[in-house]
């Protein structure tokens, strides 16, 4: 049995979805230069607001505030996902280890979030 996060540092899904942000940083380096004010901006600020929205719902006393950072977290990644896409058919790189890692923060995303919204199970 896991001993329960203290912070929000300890949650396997902020550790994925900090190592999401650091991965989008390195490939829009990558990006033309022209983006940087488009699709690079965008796609940053979306892909820190995962870990940041988690971060935040750690230390909401609430259920439902917790849940509602969670939610916020979940749409910025489906953001990034259209971004990957996006990315992807615009051929700024190979973007398929970015998605294999961004399905596996909306995996531990989504079962994190559900075990929020039915504690004790």
């Amino acid at each position: 049995m896991r001993q329960p996060a203290r912070t929000f540092q300890d949650l396997i899904v902020w550790q994925k979805a900090h190592r999401f942000v650091l991965s989008v940083y390195r490939i829009t380096n990558e990006f033309p230069k022209s983006e940087i004010y488009g699709l690079t901006s965008q796609f940053r600020r979306a892909a820190i607001s995962i870990p940041a929205n988690i971060a935040e719902g750690f230390k909401k006393k609430g259920l439902a505030d917790k849940a509602k950072f969670m939610n916020i977290a979940q749409g910025s990644l489906e953001e990034c996902r259209y971004y990957l896409i996006l990315s992807s058919d615009l051929k700024y790189g190979d973007m398929s280890e970015l998605m294999l890692l961004l399905e596996e923060v909306s995996k531990l995303l989504t079962s994190y979030s559900n075990s929020i919204l039915t504690p004790g199970s």
